[in-house]
């Protein structure tokens, strides 16, 4: 279980705990995180679920595949340490971990 804090570009946070094996989208949908629409349902075909890895947590959160890479050709505003929320899973390794949500996505 982790705890993960979702920051909208607003500032508005919302934290919520995430079981072992969800993906940091999949606790966003559960909890009607705005701004996490997941289009694609969390098959890294879209890039609906773009969130900055706050820089602290980067390296804890796995390199981007080369899918991911390239889905997020498709986002807005993106950054080093932009990352598909689907493509994270979550471990107790990640139980504090802060994303913020894009100014696009709101």
């Amino acid at each position: 279980m982790a705890k993960i804090t979702y920051i909208e570009h607003d500032g508005t946070e919302h934290v919520h705990d995430g079981k072992t094996g969800l993906s940091v989208m999949e606790v966003a949908v559960k909890n009607n995180v705005p701004g996490i629409d997941a289009d694609c349902g969390g098959a890294c075909a879209c890039a609906t679920c773009h969130v900055y890895v706050d820089p602290a947590w980067l390296d804890k959160t796995g390199d981007k595949s080369a899918m991911e890479e390239s889905m997020l050709d498709f986002a807005e505003g993106v950054e080093p340490n932009s990352r598909l929320a689907c493509q994270i899973k979550i471990t107790d390794g990640l139980d504090g971990i802060v994303v913020r949500l894009p100014e696009s996505q709101h």
